[in-house]
């Protein structure tokens, strides 16, 4: 099973998870050119996807949608809300209707040899949620745009092997940043996005055995670097985790605009 990011970051969003047998993208917020490329580069086709997962209907999970669509006809899985969402913002009907494939959050579904999961987000969309996938032994998570996260969002993120988590911004940061104060509380607030802090918090309730390969995602460009992400976030590891945990995790930060590092799970 193979896992990394595409692109990761405030302006564009796209996770690639793959088997011998079975090929996924989790969003596709960046270009389909991009798209492509990175697809390329990790040694795959593009018209070897089985499936794009859509986590919900902002331009930084979609932006690249339409055009891929239209292109390559690729099945596209959301819950009904999210896909009414895009099918509102499809203006030129980029998407024939036989692509788009409801699905119900709590709710296992397969795609290929993938058992894929969908829960519940805090976020300010129409419906987002992460994503669970498993194949075989192995799991996989992709969860970005939450707010905050709850008892729910840890049950639904133990026993992975690997994960695409939210490190949106360092809050120090985001407060003393130029963005309005309007859009700073919206970003701190439960329907926001996940700091740091929390993000290694969350990490912390999750933490296992099997879960080797962690990569911070989604990272703002304006209130937040990777050396502060990573570093914060393994502070919280280091205070969090006993040592017999800790050792065996490989901890990255998503690339924003090129393909991260891939692993083999």
């Amino acid at each position: 099973m193979l896992l990394t990011s595409i692109a990761s970051g405030s302006s564009g969003n796209c996770t690639y998870i793959g088997s011998q047998e079975t090929k996924i993208l989790v969003d596709c917020g960046i270009s389909c050119k991009k798209i492509c490329a990175g697809i390329t580069e990790i040694g795959a086709f593009v018209s070897d996807l089985d499936g794009i997962l859509i986590t919900h209907e902002h331009s930084d999970h979609i932006k690249g949608l339409f055009i891929l669509s239209k292109k390559h006809h690729i099945p596209i899985y959301a819950t009904p809300a999210t896909l009414q969402s895009i099918k509102q913002m499809d203006k030129n009907h980029d998407i024939v209707e036989e692509l788009y494939h409801p699905i119900e959050k709590d709710t296992w579904f397969c795609i290929g040899d993938f058992s894929c999961y969908a829960f519940q987000n805090s976020h300010d969309a129409a419906d987002p949620v992460g994503y669970r996938v498993e194949y075989q032994d192995k799991a996989v998570a992709v969860v970005t745009d939450l707010g905050n996260y709850t008892s729910y969002t840890v049950r639904n993120l133990l026993g992975l092997d690997g994960i695409v988590l939210e490190a949106n911004h360092d809050v120090s940061m985001l407060l003393v940043g130029p963005y309005p104060y309007p859009l700073k509380r919206r970003i701190i607030s439960d329907e926001g996005h996940l700091s740091n802090e929390r993000c290694g918090q969350l990490l912390c309730e999750i933490m296992n055995r099997k879960l080797k390969y962690i990569f911070l995602g989604h990272l703002s460009k304006e209130n937040n670097l990777p050396e502060v992400a990573y570093s914060s976030v393994m502070r919280q590891l280091e205070e969090g985790v006993g040592k017999e945990l800790f050792s065996h995790i490989q901890l990255m930060v998503a690339q924003r605009d090129t393909v991260s590092q891939i692993v083999q799970i």
